[in-house]
């Protein structure tokens, strides 16, 4: 079976495991190995089969199991989706409630325009030229990398999460350099997380501040902004919570070019060399985990539904 990447560049899974001089019978006796002479259907059976005992298969680059890979790589990822997740909201929420309060006055254009840029500049320009200016113009940030070489082996790796795990070994040094670099990327994809809950927040806020009792708020005496954070937000963020996880399962999924232009040794990293390197085991196991990414997190929107709203409290 061969895979395509794109149209013109076909793949062998033998030839990536064999090499291009490898003689014609070994190249036999791994195809037989691997069970490439066997039906479609049949192959995808085992290939469940094999995945619901954990089994995603063997990198072909590491020449170790996928999971444990997987296990590596993704608490990077984890990080510093979390860490542009965290920014997006805590910057783009209030953006977005402002800008649907003062609809078509300054603040709104100030925050449509910022918007405007986020969701439409490509990521990996931003992360480029936020390289070139913020590191190797001004210096005010960390380089490419997840922790300056010297602090590598400094840290023992209990969760994945440098920050964390620095944290709790006491290792302040470990744990600047660690900071210093997550910076620049996360404030990166934190942006593009920004512009994407602003806009939908803003949204919410002039949809929700149209309705009856919103004016009915204001004849009670009730101030604008009171109202607005009184009685609007919590309806506002109900349907928040969907954007939010959304953007959040976005940024763990899509964090493939950050990474690569950042050199983030994480699983959107993981993926494209694998990919390029036609170790499908490694690119189908990352799929997998996106995949499981994404019905996680909604799930976990549905139960926080149940938490913020009190009508569903009640069934």
């Amino acid at each position: 079976m061969t895979f395509v990447i794109g149209r013109f560049i076909p793949v062998d899974p033998v030839l990536a495991i064999v090499g291009d001089h490898a003689t014609q019978s070994t190249y036999e006796k791994t195809r037989l190995s691997i069970g490439l002479d066997r039906p479609i259907p049949e192959q995808y059976l085992i290939y469940l089969n094999k995945l619901i005992h954990g089994d995603l298969g063997t990198s072909v680059i590491t020449s170790q199991p996928v999971l444990t890979d997987l296990l590596h790589f993704f608490p990077a990822t984890l990080e510093l989706a979390t860490v542009a997740t965290v920014l997006g909201v805590i910057v783009g929420v209030p953006a977005g409630v402002l800008a649907g309060a003062t609809r078509g006055r300054w603040p709104d254009q100030i925050v449509r325009v910022v918007g405007l840029f986020g969701y439409s500049m490509p990521v990996f320009w931003m992360g480029l030229v936020g390289l070139f200016v913020f590191y190797g113009k001004l210096n005010w940030t960390a380089g490419p990398g997840r922790i300056d070489v010297g602090y590598e082996d400094v840290v023992d790796p209990k969760t994945g999460i440098l920050l964390l795990d620095s944290a709790l070994a006491g290792e302040w040094d470990a744990f600047r350099s660690a900071a210093a670099h997550l910076v620049l990327p996360s404030i990166i994809l934190g942006y593009l997380s920004l512009a994407y809950i602003a806009r939908m927040t803003r949204s919410f806020t002039i949809g929700q501040l149209s309705q009856e009792y919103a004016t009915t708020a204001l004849l009670k005496g009730r101030s604008f902004w009171g109202m607005v954070w009184r009685h609007a937000f919590p309806n506002i963020l109900v349907p928040l919570v969907t954007v939010i996880g959304l953007s959040y399962a976005t940024l763990l999924e899509g964090a493939v070019l950050t990474e690569t232009v950042f050199a983030w040794p994480g699983l959107g990293l993981y993926i494209t060399q694998s990919l390029f390197n036609a170790d499908m085991n490694a690119v189908l196991g990352g799929t997998i985990v996106v995949g499981a990414v994404f019905i996680g997190i909604n799930l976990l929107s549905d139960v926080l539904y149940r938490i913020i709203d009190p009508r569903l409290r009640l069934q």
